[in-house]
């Protein structure tokens, strides 16, 4: 996917990864960058100012909102499923209207996303949908069960949209980083990478034509685990 020329789409991109991700987008000479956020006026006055930036409102989880970003937007070639929630707890006590709520926002939204934009990418192809997964969507960590969970399912999504849109111009992108420095995991003791670093290589990726990513060097580690045997990685991040 070629990123310079492009024109962008992220969701939930007014702070933290998303925001880093505008900002190696237009680095990187995409042409037009749609910023949508639930509030569009959290985004930052710098990046709403720039003459290649257009803000938009987005809620994903409320397909009215989906579909008049998809109407606003016609001429988007690189969708970023960006947008996430976070809630913590485990598989027998965490709060289930957490487990909804994450399975709601971050893996029906990014597939109700997606629906709505892949008529678009279609007559703009060649186009792109990229993805911003997990590595623990690939095998859980303690505390997070319902994240972890949601994360697998939208890979599973990543992987089904990429079978069903072979052949129609349009590449699906998983990108799989580790921990980041971000408000999500504020006051979680863990290794994390600087989101600049993480959008860096992940938009690096997709202008390399990488199908998956590991955007970070724990992830890139860990990949490399999970790739020579899934169920090292399930032991390794179970402690």
């Amino acid at each position: 996917m070629k990123v310079d020329g492009s024109i962008a789409l992220v969701t939930g991109a007014n702070r933290g990864l998303g925001a880093c991700l505008v900002a190696e987008l237009l680095a990187r000479g995409a042409s037009k960058v749609y910023v949508t956020a639930r509030d569009p006026h959290r985004v930052a006055s710098v990046v709403s100012q720039d003459p290649k930036v257009v803000v938009l409102p987005l809620d994903v989880t409320d397909q009215s909102s989906v579909d008049a970003a998809a109407k606003a937007a016609p001429d988007v070639t690189l969708l970023v499923n960006n947008a996430g929630v976070l809630g913590f707890g485990g598989v027998l006590d965490g709060d289930l209207d957490l487990f909804q709520r994450d399975m709601l926002t971050n893996q029906i939204g990014l597939l109700r996303v997606s629906r709505a934009f892949v008529p678009v990418l279609a007559a703009n192809a060649p186009g792109a949908i990229v993805n911003v997964l997990t590595l623990i969507a690939l095998a859980p960590v303690g505390g997070m069960a319902a994240y972890c969970a949601s994360k697998a399912a939208a890979h599973s999504i990543t992987q089904s949209l990429r079978a069903e849109l072979r052949g129609r111009g349009i590449e699906v992108i998983g990108a799989y980083p580790g921990g980041i420095d971000t408000d999500m995991l504020a006051g979680v003791e863990a290794e994390k990478a600087r989101p600049e670093t993480v959008a860096e290589r992940i938009v690096a990726g997709v202008a390399a034509g990488q199908s998956v990513i590991w955007p970070d060097d724990a992830s890139a580690g860990a990949g490399s685990v999970y790739l020579a045997d899934p169920t090292a990685l399930e032991r390794m991040l179970a402690g």
